[in-house]
């Protein structure tokens, strides 16, 4: 099914027009607005989003919850394809829903899960202008700007196709094409990294991502498993 594809000056935020709009959509939407009030990134916190700078939010029918989480990786590959047909070039990915650019961050993935049975996908790309360090939490990842002249509605167009072969080949082969095709794109594979949890501070190495998404994390104490963290370099 062709997704339906809604573009709007100006909102709040994509994901708050998702979730109102949410109960009345019938198959898979794009919300895309040109400009964002009050939008906002992971764990309620402000994303900053000027003019030209581009955000929007799919909606999809909610599959169960193992498998939603699933979609960060399928909506990362498509923005790793996406910004690499504008010429974005060093592109890797950072788990579990970052993009960088010569490893400083220009987009980023947000979940969640909304009323009647749906995922919100919403994705923001510093296509013109990244926010300044200052606004971010203290040990996050640098920011950057793609310096596209591309418009948001052009980088949408690329977007939502790619977006749609992923989630295909997901659908019809599973994980683990993803899961490879993700890791050979990953940041920091093999390297030392801090991750978050709402628990504890775990420090080791990043040694892969299992079958269901979960980072796999070498530490004194073994092999760790994490299905959720701030992950810091």
């Amino acid at each position: 099914m062709q997704p339906d594809i809604r573009v709007y000056d100006e909102l709040d935020s994509t994901m708050d027009e998702a979730a109102r709009q949410a109960a009345s959509l019938a198959g898979p939407t794009w919300i895309l607005a040109l400009r964002q009030t009050s939008a906002r990134g992971r764990r309620g916190r402000a994303w900053q989003h000027p003019e030209g700078n581009f955000a929007a939010t799919l909606v999809m029918p909610a599959p169960a919850p193992p498998e939603a989480a699933l979609r960060s990786f399928v909506a990362a590959l498509a923005l790793h394809d996406a910004l690499a047909a504008f010429g974005g070039g060093d592109l890797s990915l950072k788990w579990p829903n970052d993009v960088l650019v010569g490893g400083r961050k220009v987009a980023g993935i947000l979940l969640e899960t909304l009323p009647a049975q749906r995922l919100a996908i919403g994705i923001g790309i510093n296509l013109r202008e990244a926010p300044p360090q200052e606004v971010l939490e203290e040990g996050a990842v640098a920011p950057v700007a793609l310096g596209l002249d591309a418009t948001p509605i052009e980088v949408l167009d690329i977007l939502a196709p790619a977006f749609a072969r992923w989630e295909e080949q997901l659908a019809t082969l599973g994980f683990d094409p993803i899961r490879a095709a993700w890791l050979q794109r990953a940041a920091r594979v093999g390297e030392p990294i801090r991750a978050r949890t709402a628990q504890s501070t775990l420090h080791g190495i990043f040694e892969t991502i299992d079958i269901t998404g979960q980072l796999v994390l070498s530490t004194a104490r073994g092999r760790q498993l994490i299905p959720a963290a701030e992950i810091f370099f």
